[in-house]
């Protein structure tokens, strides 16, 4: 099972949410995990080097062609981390993807990118999108949420601020952020079966 976590838009959380959705896979008892970094800035590579979390094997695949490959080569759960930007390479993944989990923050500037995103995904693909870095409470996340409701795409987790913040490769993996992610990992396994 591939999960591909894709956005056009850089900076919203991609490669935190692939690493986490890993650490929750293995977690959960899947094995093997593969996480698959298809973006060439390879910071999700750089994190779990830094990181490692054990249960999870990182394969490199910076481009359309490498990325496919490695896909196709996952026995197990394979969570793909996609750039941001590279429309082409987004294609291919969420074209051989299981399910989609596109991370985005709250406010007015994220949704033409996200729809864009879902534009590029096949009518039959599960997918959902997660907020991340969120304010609870605000104004800004109320209408996200109702937004995504709106447009009849589902939410399937909004991630705390404090856990995006406690993110990158400075830092392990926080039990909040795992409990977090383990639940979009349950919806989006719910969306695969």
């Amino acid at each position: 099972m591939n999960i591909v976590v894709t956005s056009l838009k850089g900076g919203v959380g991609k490669s935190t949410t692939s690493i986490y959705l890993a650490a929750a896979a293995v977690e959960r008892g899947y094995d093997p995990v593969t996480l698959v970094d298809a973006d060439p800035q390879a910071s999700a590579a750089e994190w779990l080097e830094i990181w490692p979390v054990e249960g999870i094997t990182v394969v490199e695949a910076p481009s359309e062609r490498t990325a496919l490959r490695a896909m196709g080569r996952v026995e197990g759960v394979g969570i793909v981390d996609t750039p941001p930007g590279s429309e082409r390479l987004a294609q291919s993944a969420v074209g051989a993807a299981d399910v989609v989990v596109i991370p985005t923050r709250a406010g007015g500037v994220e949704y033409s990118r996200v729809t864009a995103t879902l534009e590029l995904i096949p009518a039959a693909t599960p997918r959902g999108v997660i907020i991340c870095a969120a304010r609870r409470g605000t104004n800004d996340l109320e209408a996200a949420i109702d937004w995504w409701k709106s447009q009849k795409v589902e939410v399937w987790g909004v991630i705390p601020e404090r856990v995006g913040i406690a993110s990158g490769p400075e830092a392990r993996l926080s039990r909040e952020g795992l409990t977090e992610y383990d639940a979009v990992l349950r919806r989006a396994l719910r969306g695969w079966r």
